[in-house]
């Protein structure tokens, strides 16, 4: 499995401690260091791409080759998982847009998920969950593929077609990223503070281990279904 890491502060995170509790190999394809993105993904038994502060709309070299890459291995039928960027570069290579959100939503939220089967086979019964944002920019439901997840500030939180899912919110979150991001990111969320979707420090950090164990659950339901999908590659 490639791994696809745009920025260093945004890595695997808990998808990582995921993989490695089951065993299951993967690879991080570091291209905030330069790696070039792969032109053939049959060597892989699937795609994960992780987050970023760019917008995929930005002329950066490897997003043209990221988006073929995913349509190549849509072509090929392996499963494709994206975070946030991740998402919204999947949701651009399937003839979706990707555009300014109404707000930004910066912290802990609840996301609903969708009234339909897709939903339901991603996430069972559950109806609604708090995880983890960080974001300004918004995709539409590709076509084709049916939303999962929404919420108030931004409709489209999530979206899956076939063993393939896009999540604008993240729920690969571990403490030492929430730590990491609110340095990095402090500039950004006094610029934001008086918006209601933009969360202080404080109130992110306040039972933060509580909330990522209950996140960390709903993740293990989305990667479980998301690596029955995964090929004999590595």
């Amino acid at each position: 499995m490639a791994i696809f890491r745009s920025a260093r502060s945004e890595g695997p995170g808990y998808f990582a401690t995921y993989l490695e509790s089951r065993s299951i190999a993967w690879r991080l394809v570091p291209l905030d260091e330069g790696a070039p993105v792969p032109r053939d993904p049959r060597g892989f038994s699937g795609l994960v791409f992780m987050g970023g502060p760019m917008s995929v709309n930005d002329p950066l070299p490897w997003i043209a080759p990221a988006l073929e890459l995913i349509r190549e291995s849509v072509r090929n039928d392996l499963p494709v998982l994206g975070h946030c960027l991740g998402g919204q570069l999947m949701a651009k290579a399937f003839g979706g847009a990707v555009r300014a959100n109404a707000c930004k939503e910066i912290g802990w939220g609840e996301v609903r998920v969708a009234d339909n089967s897709v939903a339901r086979e991603w996430l069972g019964e559950l109806q609604a969950f708090e995880t983890f944002q960080w974001h300004g920019e918004t995709f539409s439901i590709p076509p084709g593929a049916t939303r999962v997840l929404e919420n108030a500030h931004c409709a489209n939180q999530a979206f899956a077609i076939g063993k393939h899912l896009g999540m604008q919110c993240h729920v690969e979150m571990n403490a030492d990223m929430v730590r990491s991001w609110l340095r990095g990111g402090a500039g950004e969320m006094r610029a934001a503070a008086g918006s209601p979707t933009v969360q202080s420090p404080e109130e992110i950090g306040r039972d933060l281990e509580a909330r990522l164990a209950a996140l960390h659950q709903v993740a293990d339901r989305i990667y479980d279904r998301w690596t029955e999908g995964l090929s004999r590659g590595n």
